[in-house]
Order: structure tokens, then C-alpha cells, then sequence
């Protein structure tokens, strides 16, 4: 049996973040560098972060992965060609793949459609 106190402690506190959090125009640069491959998880990711019913902490753990996507330290630096972007990769494909049962259709899609804008396939 799991006592108040005890549930209380597990919870994260957090505030609803709005869409400002991510600045679209440095994650595009960043996804343009990094490649397509890298962009999809890094849009599904942004787009999981800013769908209103995605529960606060999964939100919070899109947010740290968008975050170490484009701080400029990491454990390879993306300045490094190929291997770059590698741990990046990674690392948004590890997060999603935890939280993937809060991926709907409607997220996939929006990302994809962001994808397909940003990367235009030509055909």
C-alpha cells in the first residue's frame, strides 16, 4: 500500500509550457545541419512536447531531448562530420521509444508534415 506522502514524493511538479519554449527557426537550422533522418524523431519529439495532452512529465523529457539536441556541448560534437549528430540520434530515438505510447496519429502526422515542409523530397 503506497501512503500519501510517499505518492506525493514521486510526483513532478510542473508548469504548462507553452510553445515559446522551442525556437522552431534554431531547431530547423540545427535539423538542416543534422539531416532528415535526425529531423523525424527531433519533429516528433517537438510536436509530442507541444500537444496539450501529452502528460507534464513526458513533455518535460521532450523538452531535455530538444534540449541537448541544440545545445552545442555534447558527448560528440556535431561539428564532427557523420558522427556528429550520431549521439543525438540516439538519444531521441531512445527517449520516444520510452514515451511511444503517448505518440498519436495526429503528433506523427503534424511532425511528418513539418518534416515534409522543412525537407521538401524532390520527386
Amino acid at each position: 500500500m503506497v501512503d500519501a506522502s510517499s505518492s506525493a514524493q514521486n510526483t513532478v511538479d510542473t508548469t504548462v509550457l507553452e510553445s515559446s519554449v522551442i525556437d522552431q527557426s534554431l531547431l530547423q537550422k540545427v535539423l538542416h545541419q543534422a539531416g532528415r533522418s535526425l529531423a523525424r524523431p527531433a519533429l516528433e519529439a517537438m510536436e509530442m512536447f507541444l500537444d496539450q495532452s501529452t502528460p507534464a512529465q513526458v513533455r518535460l523529457t521532450m523538452l531535455a531531448a530538444l534540449t541537448y539536441l541544440l545545445i552545442p556541448i555534447d558527448l560528440v560534437p556535431d561539428l564532427i562530420p557523420v558522427a556528429g549528430f550520431s549521439d543525438d540520434l540516439v538519444a531521441l530515438s531512445a527517449v520516444i521509444g520510452i514515451t511511444s505510447n503517448h505518440m498519436t496519429p495526429q503528433i506523427r502526422n503534424r511532425a511528418r508534415r513539418k518534416l515534409d515542409r522543412w525537407f521538401p523530397v524532390e520527386g
